[in-house]
């Protein structure tokens, strides 16, 4: 059975890196300790794959797992082949999903996961377990052959969803972007997940866990509401 945690980002108002997530992790991991993790660090620009395994080994330290970067093997997928569950960290969708199709991640991890292996990102890591990026807020600082991502869960995700306009911002808010995206795309959904929200999907089940509710858009711009707590089927 399908075993996902997509979370919304790495942070929740001033909690330290991923502290908000451990919880959620606990739970979530109850039945891996001592496993191996494999993690992908493609997303993280502004550091080195090194840096970043350190930061979530050291972040995530009291699961009790080997979290192991998959540019330590040869092969990258062969760190993914060998690991009992799977993690995908936040940062550039765009760098994130270009690397996964150089180094033949996708199908490796699309197969793993489908086939009952854990699976658990946030921001940049919970969007390419999607359909697709198109609905990621990152610039397109390099281009993947496909916007197509791993396609576990069926929908649309946009991350760190705000509402509205910040006072002096005369850019497109969250909303309009969307809108955009579904009148080009009106057959989609999009799972927006303000800060400190994530989604835990067993099989074609969906959890909504954090601190406040998540929306659901559709065709021109129908909203739903979904508290944290609702079980939602697909």
């Amino acid at each position: 059975m399908k075993k996902m945690l997509l979370m919304s980002g790495s942070k929740y108002k001033e909690t330290g890196y991923l502290v908000h997530t451990i919880p959620w992790l606990k739970s979530f991991l109850a039945d891996y300790q001592d496993k191996k993790v494999a993690f992908v660090p493609y997303a993280g620009v502004r550091q080195s794959f090194d840096e970043y395994e350190q930061k979530v080994q050291s972040a995530l330290a009291e699961l009790n797992v080997e979290i192991l970067s998959v540019h330590r093997g040869k092969k990258h997928a062969d760190i993914v082949e060998q690991a009992d569950v799977i993690a995908v960290g936040g940062g550039n969708t765009f760098c994130l999903l270009k690397q996964m199709y150089e180094h033949h991640l996708i199908e490796c991890i699309r197969e793993k996961v489908n086939a009952g292996t854990p699976y658990f990102g946030w921001s940049a890591g919970a969007n390419v377990a999607s359909a697709s990026i198109m609905t990621t807020n990152d610039m397109p600082i390099v281009y993947p052959p496909s916007f197509d991502a791993l396609k576990l869960f069926p929908y649309q995700i946009n991350p760190h969803f705000i509402s509205g306009k910040m006072q002096g911002h005369n850019g497109e808010s969250r909303e309009e972007r969307l809108a955009e995206f579904l009148i080009a795309n009106p057959t989609a959904l999009v799972y927006a997940l303000p800060e400190g929200t994530a989604l835990h999907i067993e099989g074609n089940q969906t959890t909504v866990l954090g601190q406040t509710p998540i929306l659901i858009f559709e065709k021109e711009m129908k909203c739903t509401q979904h508290e944290v707590g609702s079980i939602l089927n697909y």
